[in-house]
């Protein structure tokens, strides 16, 4: 299966994608999927030229598969025979983990820019903007402030494309890709499209476009998860998509080993995050408590995560600290939160101001919904510290990809550096790279 055919310039809702812009600066490409049915990719003007792709002669291929949501315990299930197959034969970090707020458009950022969002500029995927003075999604190619290595790599001749399933990912990484693909069709209320799209459209441009660089989301096991009611048991749904996942991977390794791209590419897998349940009574709303405080009534903004809440001080700034240690106590004594922290003070979470001024995580099968009770239905949720751990290996059959077992705590923000690594390029963003090289 393939998307159909999409029209120029066309935009899913955010607003940072002014049709203008788009049709500038890029054209629409048709390409033949498998099958021969048809996809169509957004390309930089020229980029779909046999000049331009005969421009780089660099052989060398890397491919990082995002599969949202899974947990490193989920590739040893027996679901994922593919994936399990991949993690043996290549370069392995058991005790890989996500990054403050563990949610998917910070840490999708991160493995692109290399840095923690105090610089790159997207600590979570809800965030109160005090400039709107509305909570709102970092949906906006501006969000982030600094370079990814798709454009480092796109200074430097390297062809670069994106598959990303999510609406709001397509949104944040903008036209910075040389290839993009939107994602089509998107499921009402998941904003996502199903893995046999993202599959297919990933598969179609590998083989017409052959980018140096393909960045793909599969977001199947983490929207299944987050509404899968059995998840803290069963898990019934869930583990049909870990297969189902799972077998797309299967699809694109054999692409890779049938067109002979094997040997000279890197796979990098991992996660953006796990996935953790609550049960039906474990819900945690700060909204009220902290309303009904005389100090916080009124001054006080909440953008929910999930997992975690980002709370903004909003009254006079000369009562600030005392608001921001008032929300620390609220925050601290209500059931069902594990930790609050001063953001400005806690200088690991390296999240920047815009995360606002504390930062409250829910306890292990808990979770946050905010204003009210009933905002956050879904049993399935992540941006706790319950979802640090994640799958990070990388495959291959490039000699970067060598069988290995390391002990080393890799991270979200290590493939930036890992892909500059594998390509040769010098240099590192202002201030160095946050991760490093896994290779």
């Amino acid at each position: 299966m393939c998307a159909p055919q999409q029209q120029a310039g066309a935009t899913t809702g955010a607003a940072a994608r002014p049709p203008a812009a788009v049709t500038e600066r890029r054209t629409v490409l048709k390409v033949a999927g498998a099958g021969g049915l048809a996809l169509t990719f957004s390309t930089a003007l020229g980029a779909g030229s046999p000049a331009y792709a005969a421009g780089n002669r660099d052989r060398r291929r890397a491919y990082v598969l995002v599969v949202d949501g899974c947990r490193p315990d989920e590739i040893d299930s027996g679901l994922m025979p593919n994936l399990a197959a991949l993690r043996a034969d290549g370069r392995h970090f058991p005790r890989a983990h996500s990054l403050p707020v563990m949610e998917t458009l910070p840490n999708h950022v991160m493995m692109m820019t290399g840095v923690r969002p105090d610089r790159g500029g997207v600590p979570a995927n809800e965030i109160y903007d005090r400039g709107l003075g509305e909570t709102r999604t970092m949906d906006r190619p501006r969000d982030i402030r600094t370079t990814t290595v798709i454009e480092r790599l796109g200074r430097r001749g390297f062809r670069t494309g994106t598959v990303l399933s999510k609406d709001y990912l397509y949104g944040v990484f903008g036209e910075r890709a040389t290839h993009r693909w939107e994602p089509f069709p998107l499921l009402p209320v998941t904003d996502h499209a199903p893995d046999v799209f993202t599959m297919e459209a990933a598969l179609g441009m590998v083989e017409e476009l052959d980018p140096h660089l393909v960045f793909v989301n599969l977001g199947d096991v983490d929207r299944v998860g987050h509404s899968d009611l059995t998840g803290g048991s069963l898990q019934a749904l869930r583990r049909a998509a870990l297969a189902s996942t799972d077998l797309q991977v299967g699809r694109f390794v054999e692409m890779l080993r049938s067109t002979g791209r094997w040997k000279r590419s890197i796979v990098v897998v991992l996660a953006d995050h796990s996935m953790d349940w609550s049960r039906p009574d474990r819900v945690v709303s700060l909204t009220s408590p902290l309303a009904a405080d005389p100090l916080l009534a009124g001054n006080v903004a909440v953008a929910q995560n999930g997992g975690a809440d980002l709370l903004y001080w909003t009254g006079p700034a000369k009562r600030r600290d005392r608001g921001v240690a008032r929300m620390l106590e609220v925050a601290r004594g209500t059931a069902g939160v594990l930790s609050a922290h001063d953001r400005a003070r806690s200088s690991w979470l390296r999240l920047g101001p815009d995360a606002g001024d504390v930062v409250a995580y829910c306890r292990a099968g808990w979770r946050f919904s905010d204003p009210m009770v009933v905002s956050n239905p879904i049993p399935g949720n992540h941006g706790h510290p319950a979802t640090r751990p994640i799958p990070f290996f990388v495959g291959g059959g490039h000699p970067a990809a060598a069988k290995a077992v390391s002990s080393s705590l890799a991270a979200t923000v290590d493939v930036a550096p890992t892909i500059a690594d594998f390509f040769g390029l010098r240099g590192a963003p202002r201030g160095g790279w946050d991760g490093r090289s896994r290779i």
